[in-house]
């Protein structure tokens, strides 16, 4: 879009009598391809394009989208968006629009729109190969390959003119294992910011055969009986269980709103010393990461717990000016159809010096929860509930008997104290996160940890 057109948009808004106006525009596009039963189940791409106008009055948001490029709607439609709290509309202070360059961190050196489909259907064939190779258990195999290229631009009536590019790429493989009436499925969804080259050094065999073998592994595990019980929680994925019920808590959109349990608790002590947490943004390649969040500001890195310690909030520009703290680059948003609030980034927690073996050892009984799976959480309150995909017993402080059917339930600000030990084994995995903003790409982590007690729900 023409400079002088994002300019006399922003200008209505000031115009308008709004405190701030901004403008986010964008062009994504994005391409799946399926394979299931051995074939191309299906196979897509598209391309969108959206403007996002937002007015603020104060900490007050008004927000409205269109696909059109026209000028003259546009303004029209930031006059209406203004009309709605009756403003008057009179000439305003001149908007002078300095283009900022954006650092690039992460470096690209294989453009999906330039990758053939028969490349991506030997990546998936393989996978399938692989899986089904592992056992004759293995009833259904089912690969995916995905990528995105969003294209944005970011201007603001502060001046701000700046643009970015976000490149993506994922691939996803469940595996169902099945013996008579019993059926159990595996996954790995490895991926990050990155082209297809991704794909060109990924481990593909790897991630087939480590989702078949879980699936095989848990498919005639026994169940464990649940109770109060120390709990080892494995690396990478295990992560999600902070991200959900410590992570979401510290975002200044629910903090401004009293809906977290970490309310007016900086400062204080709300962990163990062996407990530091932080989100990042700088993390290059990471599926997580940006160069600027989706309100044009740098990202950065975030300590948000240090040595038990709470040190800080993730804040948008809304959020900061309501808690009071300063703003930390994480205005996020799934697309041009969304106002941008705080959200993670790259959020884990930080390798500490336990092995494995020594919290096994310290835990004497109690659960291995090895790979977590999906769950649920109540952010105002931290209450959570999240399955296991694979999971040991703990018997004299050693590895034992592989059990299905556990869940881990408790509140994350009363977990955290009870977390002891911290591994040297540090891995992050991507995911994706859904809250009032829409679905963003994010990444989990964590070293393995002890937990010392820990509801555990089972037979």
């Amino acid at each position: 879009m023409n400079e002088s057109v994002i300019h006399n948009i922003i200008q209505a808004g000031v115009d308008s009598k709004a405190d701030f106006a901004e403008v986010y525009m964008e062009e994504a596009r994005s391409s799946s391809m399926l394979f299931k039963d051995k074939n191309v189940e299906s196979a897509s791409a598209g391309t969108d394009f959206g403007i996002g106008i937002r007015l603020l009055y104060g900490t007050e948001v008004l927000y409205a989208y269109s696909s059109s490029e026209n000028e003259k709607e546009l303004i029209e439609l930031t006059k209406a968006l203004a009309a709605s709290r009756k403003s008057q509309y009179s000439k305003g202070p001149d908007i002078h629009l300095k283009r900022r360059d954006v650092a690039n961190i992460h470096r690209i050196s294989r453009l999906p729109i330039d990758v053939q489909s028969k490349d991506k259907v030997a990546i998936l064939q393989r996978a399938d190969q692989v899986a089904r190779a592992t056992s004759d258990k293995i009833q259904q195999v089912s690969a995916t390959v995905t990528d995105s290229s969003k294209f944005i631009t970011i201007a603001n009536s502060e001046g701000l003119l700046t643009e970015d590019a976000r490149i993506r790429s994922r691939f996803t493989v469940s595996v169902t294992a099945a013996d008579g009436s019993e059926m159990f499925t595996g996954g790995e969804t490895p991926g990050a910011m990155k082209g297809f080259e991704f794909f060109d050094n990924l481990n593909i065999p790897f991630y087939a055969e480590r989702a078949a073998q879980r699936a095989l592994l848990m498919l005639n595990a026994g169940y464990i009986s649940g109770g109060q019980m120390p709990v080892v929680m494995g690396n990478a994925f295990g992560g999600v269980i902070f991200h959900e019920a410590c992570g979401h808590p510290l975002e200044t959109e629910s903090i401004r709103k009293k809906a977290s349990p970490f309310t007016e608790k900086l400062g204080e002590r709300i962990g163990q010393d062996c407990l530091t947490a932080i989100d990042d943004g700088t993390i290059a390649n990471s599926w997580g990461s940006v160069n600027i969040d989706d309100e044009g500001m740098a990202t950065q890195r975030t300590t948000l717990i240090e040595n038990g310690i709470l040190k800080s909030f993730l804040a948008d520009r809304i959020g900061a000016q309501e808690v009071g703290v300063p703003r930390t680059g994480s205005g996020r948003r799934q697309n041009y159809q969304y106002a941008p609030v705080a959200r993670m980034r790259n959020t884990y927690i930080a390798a500490g010096e336990s092995s494995l073996e020594d919290m096994l050892a310290s835990a004497g009984k109690g659960l291995y929860a090895k790979v977590m799976g999906g769950g649920s959480v109540n952010p105002a309150t931290g209450e959570f509930n999240f399955s296991v995909q694979e999971a040991y017993e703990i018997e004299n402080g050693k590895i034992g008997r592989p059990v299905r059917g556990a869940t881990l339930i408790g509140k994350g600000h009363e977990i955290l104290p009870e977390i002891s030990m911290v591994g040297n084994d540090f891995e992050i995995a991507a995911g994706m996160c859904g809250a009032s903003s829409g679905s963003v790409p994010v990444t989990v982590g964590q070293p393995s940890l002890k937990v010392n007690n820990i509801l555990v729900g089972g037979r």
